[in-house]
């Protein structure tokens, strides 16, 4: 048993905050009272006096990278980061070697992710290999436990497998998340097609790579009554397209935001090169302000952090040949409290909503709120303590944050009523 005491409670998904006592018994919240005035003997004590108590943090796009990249990341040491970052959930993306396309795989990456302290679950491919050509056997996975489809990483370009896609996933009940960058646009990934290309002599991305893609997957969503999830969103047209979708009544339309592309532009690929490389590339301050908007406005429900995990070595190469993307698990909530709380965007409670609740609701997990009876999942925050990220417990530091002075620091994180990290 755990009594937390002291905190000041933010349930995002009720609005409730205050100051009140949380028991947890096992993996289950026991009580929620502004004092518990005689809690049993054996409960374990910890003093949130100062912190924020909040749900765990959920996080639907990461890159455990195993199996066949383990150099890079394993499932243990990526749920470790997890934890050290305040989420207690994640959902894993299947761009590995074997890709998750398979029961055998699922039932691997799954049990491994049992054997981490928090709750780790995996997305499985929509194509078979992710090579866009046939569908997986969609039915037999979701049996299985699939989270939901993605071909993170790659694009589904054959519009007609997308809708089918679609279809069998609205069919099954679960989201269906799209990368939505189309090669044709793209001479170099990675990289903006604009300041950030001109600097380093290459042809870059064209934003229209995206626009295109979410254009036609929010037509096709219309159609099927699918839930799908517009991963990592970076163009201002693109929130567009979403917003006007969804103020339509089209509430199966969602997309999630990254909080690299809330944060830096493609400044700072110039400045930080290959550790500001990601897919989609960062882009112009106008399209980080449409973001931070669509946030604000609940338009944008998820934050997520596309954690990617490579390397010192890989990310080494030259602009062109260095592969995309960094780690996030680490620096997420911090960023969201120095780039959107502290300056105004948004509350402690939305910032919270959208790492918890949001996420948590689109995947039909029980978690991302407090309630008698809820999941002993909480993440304890202490807002205002400095921030300096450099010692990771992921395996990679890929990361243009090393050193940055942020504030927000998760001070202990607990799991299923149990301990899993503590600054």
């Amino acid at each position: 048993m755990l009594l937390i005491r002291n905190g000041y409670m933010i349930d995002p998904k009720s609005g409730t905050e205050g100051y009140y006592d949380i028991l947890t018994e096992g993996e289950k919240i026991l009580c929620i009272k502004e004092r518990i005035d005689a809690p049993p003997r054996e409960a374990e004590l910890l003093d949130a006096r100062g912190l924020i108590v909040s749900p765990g943090l959920v996080d639907v796009h990461v890159h455990f990278r195993e199996p066949g990249f383990t150099y890079k990341e394993e499932i243990r040491t990526g749920a470790a980061a997890a934890a050290k970052g305040g989420f207690t959930s994640v959902i894993m993306m299947a761009n590995t070697k074997p890709p998750i396309d398979n029961p055998e795989t699922l039932a691997e990456v799954l049990e491994k992710g049992r054997q981490t302290g928090i709750h780790v679950l995996s997305c499985v491919n929509v194509t078979r290999g992710m090579k866009g050509e046939e569908l997986v056997p969609m039915e037999e996975l979701a049996a299985a436990g699939a989270a939901g489809f993605t071909d993170d990483g790659v694009p589904v370009l054959k519009a007609e497998l997308a809708e089918e896609a679609m279809k069998r996933a609205a069919a099954l009940g679960l989201p269906i998340s799209f990368h939505e960058e189309d090669p044709r646009y793209i001479e170099n990934n990675g990289i903006n097609r604009g300041k950030a290309s001109a600097h380093f002599g290459i042809g870059g991305s064209s934003r229209e790579a995206e626009i295109s893609m979410v254009r036609r997957d929010i037509g096709i969503a219309k159609e099927t009554g699918a839930q799908i999830d517009i991963q990592h969103i970076s163009a201002r047209e693109s929130v567009e397209l979403v917003r006007a979708a969804r103020r339509e009544g089209y509430m199966n339309i969602h997309a999630e935001a990254t909080p690299h592309h809330f944060t830096l532009t493609e400044e700072a690929a110039i400045r930080f090169g290959t550790l500001a490389k990601m897919n989609p590339p960062l882009r112009e301050e106008a399209d980080r302000q449409a973001i931070i908007r669509g946030l604000a406005e609940g338009v944008i429900e998820m934050i997520a952090t596309d954690h990617a995990p490579h390397s010192r070595e890989e990310k080494e190469r030259s602009i062109t040949q260095a592969p995309s993307g960094i780690i996030g698990l680490e620096t997420s909530l911090a960023l969201g409290i120095t780039e959107l709380v502290n300056k105004g965007y948004l509350t402690m409670g939305q910032l919270l909503h959208r790492m918890s609740t949001g996420p948590a609701e689109l995947y039909r997990l029980d978690a991302g709120y407090l309630a008698q009876g809820g999941p002993a999942d909480l993440v304890l925050i202490d807002k205002d303590a400095e921030m300096i990220p450099g010692a990771y417990a992921s395996k990679a530091c890929n990361t243009p944050f090393t050193g940055w002075k942020l504030q927000g620091r998760v001070a202990a994180t607990i799991c299923g009523g149990k301990i899993v990290y503590r600054q």
